[in-house]
């Protein structure tokens, strides 16, 4: 018996070591952890100034910053969060947000705005410029943003954060029980975010088994246990309508349009407007190529004619002058560099003057405007370009249309929803399919590439503002080994074009065309021809759509018949 007194001590002793460690490690496993999170790491932080940001429930990429005690967003974050329509002037340095009347206006780095004709003392600095890395990126007063903007925002310390809302639907919250933590994650063991206290608000983003993700009043996303939840409820957020979006009215007709573009390269080609408009039908709007971009001033050459506007008024047609930034070469035989003339306030505001003298000292009745070179760099500087002139439109009862491809992601700087608010009519040029560059041989416009070019352009632009411009001219195409090139012809010389080559035409459903094709020595022709039949095939898709109505390039292109199909268009 002495002799067994050692072991049973000793097994004691491990039963209670044992015994020890393992409800230590159940301490260890089921102990609510005292850690708290790095908050810097949480909210992604780099810099003392940043301000993280919280919109809606979601921690955004994007940062504001905090400078001098007041925070800004840079101009991509109000752009693609909040409101596109504040422009920055980086040639003279300007800050303009663009109203259907007015054009606020600011020096960037300075506190003081124009609006209305009165300057203003903002008290803090609206905007400012610096360089990160390779570029310069502005950035502009969240205040002066929400100026202008419906949105509701506060900012939260320790480090800042802001919590912002630009949409107030119903949510679901419930209040805290007891003193507990907010967790980064589902777990005792996850650090601690922020304590909250018995009877603080949370609002319930997601619920799981015995956790639930919630956001507490200041704006910090975590997790707590469901235990610690009461009174769950749904809470009515009220929205914020400080600022009253002014409408932009638009000169729309009553019924369709029937546009014909009048292809005028000297004053003399004024003289042609009687043969131009003789066979048509039912035309009320000519388009005639009067203006073009003459130099980096923001000058213009014109060919424009009251003489002409009034013999077209005279037979119940109005008269929308074209101005392009393609048709003109300076002596030198240099384009002019239309997107520097509207980078700079100055030279976009001159441009804008002259287009409006010619209009006005003519008696034009709209404007159209054909910029066919706009790159990527050049868009908001395009769209700035229309919101202003809109301005002066909307003022002199001037119609406003604005020309523009078939939309794809490739020109979408065009950016053709802001064209369907501020501009009258958006109008598709459904032709150039293939152009006078394509290295493939086909169609100018099929029927497919029609229907694309509505449905599209309607997913942004209001369709009774939308008019498809038809082609009345064709292309023979011309394949030797692999060089492709191609001869445009009218739809009255087509035929002749069948002879001359002696092709014989069949229909093709695929793109509701007729196609004739021959291999003459080494040379392979093909010709998808615009022609009365696959003009009605377009022109019935296109009353699908409650659309503006139609245009066509060009008058004196066109078979006196087709001007029957136009009526039938426009009577439905």
């Amino acid at each position: 018996m002495k002799k067994a007194i050692p072991v049973l001590v000793a097994i004691a002793l491990i039963l209670i070591i044992g015994g020890a460690a393992f409800g230590s490690m159940l301490i260890e496993k089921y102990s609510y952890s005292h850690e708290y999170a790095d908050l810097y790491e949480y909210f992604h932080m780099i810099k003392e100034e940043e301000v993280p940001v919280i919109l809606q429930d979601e921690l955004l990429e994007e940062k504001a910053v905090m400078v001098d005690g007041v925070c800004y967003f840079d101009l991509a974050t109000v752009h693609l969060y909040f409101n596109d329509r504040f422009y920055i002037d980086e040639v003279e340095q300007l800050l303009l947000y663009t109203t259907p009347v007015d054009i606020i206006r600011a020096n960037i780095g300075e506190s003081a705005y124009q609006e209305q004709g009165q300057t203003t003392d903002a008290g803090y600095r609206l905007s400012f410029a610096r360089t990160e890395g390779e570029e310069t990126v502005y950035y502009i007063a969240v205040d002066f943003v929400k100026r202008y903007t419906n949105f509701s925002y506060e900012v939260y310390g320790d480090p800042y954060h802001m919590q912002v809302y630009t949409e107030w639907e119903d949510r679901q919250v419930a209040d805290i029980t007891k003193d507990t933590a907010v967790r980064v994650l589902g777990g005792v063991k996850s650090d601690i975010l922020r304590e909250v206290s018995a009877a603080e608000k949370v609002v319930i983003l997601e619920k799981m088994e015995t956790w639930c993700k919630v956001k507490t009043e200041d704006a910090f996303i975590g997790y707590v246990e469901n235990k610690f939840l009461e009174n769950e409820r749904t809470e009515t957020m009220q929205p914020v309508t400080d600022y009253t979006e002014p409408e932009y009215t638009s000169l729309t007709k009553e019924g369709k349009v029937s546009l014909g573009f009048h292809a005028i390269y000297a004053t003399s080609g004024n003289g042609t407007l009687d043969e131009m408009i003789g066979g048509t039908k039912d035309l009320t709007v000519i388009a005639p190529t009067w203006f073009s971009v003459m130099d980096n001033e923001g000058n213009i050459r014109s060919f424009a004619e009251a003489s002409y506007v009034q013999r077209a008024h005279a037979k119940g047609i109005e008269v929308w002058g074209v101005v392009d930034d393609f048709n003109y070469k300076d002596t030198s035989g240099t384009d002019v560099n239309v997107p520097a003339v509207l980078a700079a306030t100055t030279t976009r505001t001159a441009l804008i003057d002259r287009i409006m003298e010619a209009a006005l000292n003519c008696g034009m009745d709209g404007i159209n405007i054909d910029f066919e070179n706009i790159d990527g760099a050049a868009g908001e500087d395009f769209v700035q370009f229309l919101r202003e002139l809109s301005i002066r439109c909307r003022a002199n009862n001037l119609v406003l249309s604005v020309d523009n491809y078939v939309p794809y992601n490739f020109n979408s700087q065009y950016d053709l929803e802001e064209q369907g608010v501020v501009a009258d009519y958006v109008i598709i040029m459904a032709y150039d399919e293939h152009w006078a560059g394509s290295q493939e041989a086909g169609s100018v416009s099929s029927i497919g590439y029609v229907r694309y070019g509505i449905e599209k352009t309607c997913e942004y632009v209001p369709s009774d503002k939308v008019i498809v411009a038809l082609p009345f001219y064709t292309r023979l195409w011309k394949t030797v080994g692999a060089e492709v090139t191609s001869e445009a012809y009218p739809m009255t010389g087509t035929e002749a074009a069948l002879t001359a080559y002696g092709m014989e035409a069949d229909w093709d459903e695929e793109t509701s065309q007729n196609y004739a094709e021959i291999t003459v020595g080494d040379a392979f022709y093909q010709i998808w021809i615009e022609d009365l039949q696959s003009m009605g095939v377009k022109l019935n898709v296109m009353q699908n759509y409650d659309l503006g109505g139609v245009a066509a390039w060009r008058l004196g292109y066109e078979p006196a018949a087709v001007w029957d199909l136009f009526n039938a268009y426009m009577a439905q």
